[in-house]
């Protein structure tokens, strides 16, 4: 190959230029050949430089290309100038210009243009409105987009299939599905097999309102089907919650299941709470020989994160490894944030110092991991080290932060952080932040400078906030100010369980049992329930949950042995029931008696007869885990020797030799 001006030109041919020096004899057909196969905008200019040369400026077929592969190699404004240069603009300028515009993102631009277009006479053809209308469609314009409609009718180009289909995208995307349907009911070709695009854009423009039933009718209608339409379905049946619909529409596919299916499955099973089920048909889905994506991954090592699955998360993760399955950003987080909240922050480091790919998330996790195990400091090291990599903080990062310091009682220095996310980092504080701080001061006991900092706030104190300094009252015994928050909770959401809860805890704490009767009374004749408490464990990949006073395990008889055993032994070593935790007006002995039912102490009982000695019990919780459950497994943990994990809805509690990592400041 001979180099010209920096270019390769390639061997002679029939088909291809000859590689003339100076391009002396090129002609149109040898400089949009050049174009073609331009790798970069710098031989892009190159080439422009030479057309300019030969006075070919003008030829409208060479500037089209031109314009097309400026956009090609992302030089869209380059390409801006070769056509506000050009003098006789026709219908194929304005088209390259309006889809290289849509296609670089610029969907303000490209609908500018397309008016220009108009406004100058120039005629817009069925090539034109596609890429108007997926214009339209990103910004969500239903105004204009109207505007198109009628341009379109105008045109006389509503008939034309890729124009209506985009028509119909365009209304389903903009949520105007009622127009959508009536276009496709007006389509002279609905009823034909090629039709299946028109007919799926209508489909997941019901799916997206939650018209299933609609959905439905259509996917039984459908003259012929492809995956895609199989999946739309099975998605919109698990985004409305349809979940034994979607597993028997997915059970029903035969040839057309592929990767995408699977993973529509996994994921939708996962969002919906069904983590275990999620996980056993991500494995079924391996052991059929499909490879997973990195989207299949990810939502199976959520589930994972969400039940503390750690067995599972790990087969996953050598899964990864022997595949060679890319450890991008989106999968390298996943497992971060699983090892994480499986319990296991070291693994998790690993993963994180192995990881070549670190976004703002990727830091994220790796903060609030340290922070929600309680290593405030490492957290504190974490985010130092974050930013002087050249990553800003942003508002995820530093509520790890936040949170860290109110776990281990850091106030001073949490606040420090709090006064300089602003002024340092250029971080508007949310909800979540002077949730934080409140809480931050509350654990502490501040509750005096805690209510000053609700009252100072610029934004009107919502149920997060309150909620905080509940939680803190009652952890401090501080009636009365408890009080004014839970009312204040039942102000704000009459409807939510937890300010009845909160009420009647508080009643409770006082001894006030008809006020706390009241209270419960009160929530049933508002049909107000409180959300079930539950906690989970793994065993030998399958996850066990139980509820308090659960009765329905194959092994019940063997746990509540085992829990009767554990509680007799831990009062010989000086445990004492906190019977204040059962909100009842009942005796001491029935009070011990529904204390010794919570769903943490049954997930611990099954774990000490499941798992051998030396093995780690991890528990998940829901919720807050009461202190009479926290006081029990620190008296297990010393009397048999095992390291105890419970993660609940605030932070990681280790349990080991008869000391929580909390050091009781939860």
């Amino acid at each position: 190959m001979k180099v010209i001006n920096n270019l390769k030109f390639p061997k002679k041919s029939h088909k291809i230029i000859n590689p003339i020096p100076h391009f002396e004899n090129f002609s149109e057909p040898h400089f949009i050949s050049l174009i073609h196969i331009s790798k970069n905008t710098l031989q892009l200019q190159q080439i422009h430089a030479q057309i300019i040369r030969k006075n070919l400026s003008s030829n409208s077929r060479i500037v089209t290309q031109l314009i097309a592969s400026a956009s090609l190699h992302k030089s869209i404004n380059y390409g801006l100038s070769i056509f506000n240069c050009f003098l006789d603009k026709n219908v194929f300028l304005f088209n390259v210009l309006i889809r290289g515009l849509k296609e670089n993102s610029l969907f303000e631009k490209s609908i500018l243009y397309f008016r220009k277009m108009v406004k100058m006479g120039v005629r817009p053809d069925k090539l034109t409105y596609p890429f108007v209308l997926k214009s339209v469609t990103a910004l969500g314009e239903k105004g204009v987009g109207g505007g198109v409609h009628c341009g379109i009718l105008k045109m006389g180009l509503e008939y034309d299939t890729f124009v209506r289909v985009c028509l119909v995208e365009m209304y389903v995307k903009v949520e105007l599905v009622d127009f959508a349907l009536q276009l496709f009911d007006e389509s002279p070709e609905r009823n034909k097999v090629e039709s299946v695009i028109l007919w799926n854009v209508v489909l997941n423009g019901c799916c997206k309102i939650g018209w299933m039933s609609k959905a439905l009718a259509l996917f039984e209608e459908m003259p012929e089907r492809n995956v895609g339409s199989w999946n739309t379905l099975i998605s919109g049946l698990l985004r409305n919650g349809e979940v034994d619909k979607a597993m028997g529409v997915f059970d029903g596919m035969t040839n057309e299941k592929n990767v995408v299916s699977w993973t529509c499955m996994i994921h939708g099973l996962m969002l919906n709470g069904l983590h275990q089920k999620a996980l056993d048909l991500f494995f079924k889905m391996v052991e059929e020989g499909v490879k997973p994506n990195g989207l299949t991954v990810v939502s199976a090592l959520s589930a994972c994160a969400k039940t503390g699955a750690l067995e599972a998360g790990s087969k996953i993760h050598d899964s990864i490894m022997n595949n060679g399955l890319h450890l991008n950003a989106a999968v390298g987080n996943a497992l971060l944030d699983m090892y994480a909240k499986c319990g296991y922050i070291e693994s998790a480091d690993l993963v994180f110092s192995g990881l070549k790919e670190k976004d703002i998330r990727t830091w994220s996790i790796m903060i609030w991991g340290w922070a929600i195990h309680g290593h405030v400091d490492k957290a504190l090291g974490c985010f130092e080290q974050m930013r002087l990599t050249g990553i800003k903080p942003d508002g995820v990062s530093v509520l790890a932060i936040l949170t860290g310091c109110s776990h281990a009682g850091r106030v001073d220095q949490g606040l420090q952080i709090f006064d300089s996310m602003q002024r340092e980092c250029s971080i508007e504080p949310t909800m979540k932040h002077y949730a934080a701080v409140v809480d931050l001061l509350g654990r502490a006991g501040r509750f005096d400078e805690a209510l000053k900092f609700i009252a100072s706030m610029p934004l009107e104190p919502d149920y997060v906030i309150w909620g905080a300094l509940f939680s803190a009252c009652r952890a401090h015994r501080n009636i009365e100010m408890a009080k004014v928050a839970s009312e204040k909770l039942l102000q704000l959401e009459p409807k939510h369980a937890g300010g009845y809860v909160f009420l009647s805890n508080v009643y409770a704490g006082a001894g006030r049992w008809d006020d706390v009767e009241r209270v419960r009374n009160s929530m049933k004749n508002k049909n107000v329930e409180k959300d079930p408490g539950w906690s989970s464990m793994e065993v030998d990949g399958q996850l066990h949950t139980f509820v308090a006073g659960d009765s329905a395990h194959t092994r019940k008889q063997e746990i509540y042995l085992k829990l009767e055993e554990i509680i007799t032994g831990a009062k010989q070593q000086g445990y004492m029931p906190e019977t204040e935790w059962v909100l009842h007006n009942i005796d001491e002995e029935e009070k011990e008696g529904a204390l010794g039912s919570h769903s943490e102490k049954l997930a611990l009982a099954f774990g000490l007869i499941s798992t051998g000695p030396g093995v780690i019990i991890m528990i998940v919780k829901n919720l807050r885990v009461c202190g009479d459950c926290h006081s029990l497994m620190k008296y297990v943990s010393r009397m048999s020797q095992r390291v105890i994990v419970l993660r609940d809805i605030k932070r990681f509690h280790h349990f080991k030799d008869g000391v929580c990592s909390c050091k009781d400041y939860w």
